[in-house]
C-alpha cells in the first residue's frame, strides 16, 4: 500500500510563488472566463454555471474535476460560479468569505455572500439578469436531480430554458488533470467490523422492506463502506471512483480497469460482484430491466438519472447505505477509540514542542504544520491526514478554512491566539480537532471570546437528551453563550465523520438548518462552536463525540455524547470567573481521562508536561 500512503503524505507548496505569478494568474482568470464566453456565445447559451462538484456531487474532489477552482482561482471546497456574458459572479458559505474576497480581487468575478439577507440565490439572480426565452446552461453530470428540477421549476416559470449541455469549460482547459487511476484495496475486516456480504445483506433487507429491487449508489464513501474497499483518487479521502448497483439478484461494480489489482479482482469474485467499466454506466442503465430503482435525488448527478431506462419506475429516497454506514458498529468503535489514543499521543508531543519553539521566532503557520505531520506520521496505522491542516496565527484565525501559502505565511510570536483546525486517516478511524492555543498575552477581549465559546463546548458535551432528538435541537446549546453578546457563527455546529473515511459525512449533523435525522447510539459528531472577528482573531473548539445511551428516564430512553477526542484544551485564555461549578468540574474531568488515557504512551518530559497541561483549574 505504499502508493496510498505516498498519496496521503502533505504536498508542500512548491518554492517558486511569487507575487508576479499572483497577478500573472488573476489575468490568466480572466482570459479563462473570456473563451467560456466564446463557447457560450456560438451555442446560444447567456448563462453557464459551475459548482465545485465531481459527477459524485462529493465534497472534495480530484484535480480532473476542480474546474470551479480553475476558471475562478478560488481554492476553497465549496463555491459556485456563474459567468454571463457581461458579469460573473462566485456564491460561497460563510467559511470562505474572507479568503474568496483575497482570492478573486483583481478577477472580473464578483463575490456573492450566501446566507445573508442581501444576497440573491443563483437562480434569483438568474431570473434577474437573463432575458425571457433565454437559455441557461450546465453540465448534468456535476448537478443532482434535486438541484436541476428545483432550478428548472423557478427558470421555466420566467421562461428561461435550462439546457443540459456537457462540461464546456472542458473544452478549453487544455493542460486539464487526468481522470484518477490509482488502484483500490481490500479493507480489512479486523477494522472494518462487518463483511462486504453481511452490508450487503442488511442493504437487500432493506430494500424489500420498502419493495424496491434495485438500490443506484453515487456516493463514494458509501460505495467504499459498502464494498470494505478504499482508495486514494481524493486527496484525503480514502475513496475510489466508481458507481454501484445492488439488486436483489446482482451486483454490478462500475470502475475502471487500471484500478482492479489481481487481488482487488479476486476479492469482488468472491463476492459474486460483476465488474463493468466506469464509463459504461449510463449505456448500462438505458438497458436496465427491473421493475423499481432507488435513488437519492440529491446525491445522483442528472445525467446519472437521465440515462435510466424509462421502463424502470425510479423511487426518491435515502439510501439505507447512510445510516447503515453512520451507525458505528462495535469493531469500528474500538477502532476510533484507539485511534483517538495515538492521535492524542502525536497532538501532545507536538503542543510541547510548539510551546517550547514559538519564543525563537523561527516557527510559521506552515512550518508547524509540517511538524504537526511528523509526529502523527510516526503513530502506527497512520495513512494520511483527513483534511489540509488550518493553521491560522492571529487575524488568519477568522479565515474559517484558512490555508496557509508562501504568499500569506506568518510567523508565530509569543502573543495570540494560533487557531489550529487538523486531523489524521488511521486504518482503524478518521480523527478531526480544533484547538485555538493561547501563544502568549492576551488581550481581555480574546479571553471573554474564548471562555464563551468553551462554555458553548462544554454545554453541548454534557447534554443529555430523549431518545429521538435531533441535531438541530440540540444547537442551541453551543451558540447560547456567544448569542447572549450578540455573536454567532454562520457554519454547522457538528458534523458526521467517516470511518478511515470522509471527515465530513452524514446524515447526522448539529447545526441551526433543520435535519430530520435523529441521534443514535454509534454516530460520530464533531462539537465545534467558534467566534472568527476579521482583522483580529479566530477561536474554534472541537472535539469528536460518540452518541451513546444514557439510561432510562422519563418516557423512555435517554441519550448523551461521550467526548472521544484526547488532547488538553489551552487553560491559558480561560476566565473561570465566567465558567458555572459544573463548567469547571467538566472540563477538570475531562482533563483528568485525557491525562490517565495518554500518559501510559509518554516519555516522563512528555508527562510532566501533560500533567501541567491537564492539571485543575
Amino acid at each position: 500500500m505504499h502508493h496510498l500512503t505516498s498519496y496521503f503524505r502533505r504536498k508542500i507548496v512548491p518554492l517558486g510563488e511569487t507575487y508576479n505569478t499572483y497577478i500573472n494568474m488573476k489575468q490568466t482568470i480572466n482570459e479563462r472566463i473570456q473563451a467560456l464566453r466564446l463557447i457560450l456565445k456560438s451555442k446560444s447559451i447567456s448563462a453557464f454555471i459551475i459548482p465545485s462538484t465531481d459527477p459524485h456531487l462529493s465534497e472534495y474532489v480530484a484535480p480532473h474535476w476542480k474546474i470551479r477552482e480553475w476558471i475562478s482561482g478560488f481554492t476553497g471546497s465549496a463555491g459556485t460560479v456563474v459567468i454571463l456574458d457581461d458579469k460573473a459572479g462566485l456564491w460561497t458559505d460563510s467559511r470562505y468569505f474572507l479568503q474568496a474576497a483575497q482570492q478573486l480581487e483583481g478577477t472580473d468575478i464578483t463575490l456573492y455572500k450566501e446566507m445573508l439577507p442581501e444576497t440573491p440565490t443563483i437562480t434569483d439572480f438568474l431570473c434577474q439578469n437573463i432575458k425571457p426565452g433565454e437559455t441557461i446552461g450546465i453540465d448534468g453530470k456535476m448537478f443532482s436531480v434535486e438541484q436541476v428540477e428545483q432550478m428548472r421549476r423557478k427558470l421555466e416559470a420566467e421562461n428561461i430554458h435550462l439546457e443540459i449541455c456537457g462540461d464546456l469549460s472542458g473544452e478549453i482547459w487544455k493542460e486539464r488533470p487526468g481522470m484518477p487511476n490509482t488502484p483500490a484495496f481490500i479493507y480489512e475486516l479486523k477494522y472494518a467490523g462487518k463483511s462486504c456480504q453481511e452490508k450487503i445483506e442488511a442493504i437487500r433487507t432493506k430494500l424489500k422492506m420498502q419493495g424496491t429491487d434495485g438500490l443506484f449508489l453515487s456516493s463514494l464513501d458509501e460505495i467504499a463502506w459498502t464494498l470494505n474497499l478504499r482508495g486514494s483518487d481524493v486527496h484525503c479521502n480514502p475513496v475510489v471512483i466508481s458507481y454501484l448497483l445492488i439488486t436483489q439478484n446482482n451486483i454490478t461494480y462500475f470502475i475502471s480497469s487500471e484500478k482492479i489489482t489481481e487481488e482487488v479482482g479476486n476479492y469482488l469474485k468472491a463476492q459474486q460482484i460483476n465488474i463493468q467499466p466506469y464509463d459504461e454506466v449510463e449505456n448500462y442503465l438505458r438497458k436496465l430491466n427491473i421493475k423499481s430503482l432507488l435513488l437519492n435525488p440529491s446525491k445522483t448527478n442528472y445525467a446519472i438519472y437521465s440515462a435510466i431506462n424509462p421502463a424502470c419506475n425510479i423511487i426518491y429516497g435515502e439510501s439505507p447505505v447512510t445510516l447503515l454506514k453512520a451507525v458505528r458498529n462495535e469493531q469500528e468503535i474500538a477502532g476510533i477509540h484507539a485511534a483517538m489514543q495515538r492521535d492524542g499521543v502525536a497532538l501532545v508531543r507536538f503542543l510541547k514542542w510548539l510551546e517550547e519553539v514559538v519564543p525563537s521566532g523561527l516557527e510559521t503557520e506552515l512550518t508547524i504544520d509540517k511538524k504537526l505531520h511528523e509526529y502523527r506520521a510516526a503513530q502506527a496505522l497512520y495513512m494520511g491526514e483527513s483534511f489540509d491542516t488550518i493553521a491560522g496565527y492571529k487575524e488568519h484565525g477568522a479565515i474559517v478554512h484558512y490555508s496557509a501559502t508562501l504568499e500569506t505565511d506568518v510567523t508565530l510570536l509569543p502573543k495570540g491566539f494560533l487557531l489550529l483546525d487538523s486531523g489524521a486517516q488511521y486504518l482503524d478511524g478518521t480523527t478531526d480537532i480544533t484547538r485555538t492555543i493561547a501563544l502568549g498575552e492576551l488581550t481581555e477581549e480574546e479571553k471573554i471570546d474564548y471562555t464563551l465559546i468553551l462554555k458553548g463546548h462544554i454545554a453541548l458535551a454534557m447534554a443529555k437528551f430523549p431518545t429521538g432528538t435531533r441535531g438541530a435541537q440540540l444547537d442551541i446549546l453551543a451558540r447560547m453563550p456567544i448569542w447572549q453578546h450578540k455573536m454567532n457563527f454562520l457554519h454547522g455546529t457538528g458534523h458526521g465523520v467517516g470511518h478511515f473515511l470522509s471527515v465530513h459525512e452524514g446524515p447526522q449533523s448539529i447545526r441551526m438548518n433543520e435535519n430530520p435525522v435523529i441521534l443514535q447510539p454509534g454516530m460520530v459528531t464533531s462539537n465545534e462552536p467558534g467566534v472568527y472577528k476579521a482583522g483580529s482573531h479566530g477561536i474554534r473548539t472541537e472535539n469528536l463525540t460518540l452518541v451513546r445511551k444514557a439510561g432510562e428516564g422519563m418516557f423512555g430512553d435517554y441519550l448523551e455524547f461521550e467526548t472521544i477526542t484526547l488532547c488538553p484544551i489551552c487553560k491559558k485564555g480561560i476566565i473561570k470567573e465566567m465558567l458555572t461549578t459544573e463548567e469547571v468540574s467538566w472540563l477538570n474531568t475531562y482533563h483528568q481521562k485525557v491525562y490517565e488515557k495518554l500518559s501510559p504512551d509518554l516519555n516522563e518530559e512528555e508527562k510532566k508536561w501533560l500533567q501541567e497541561a491537564t492539571a485543575a483549574i
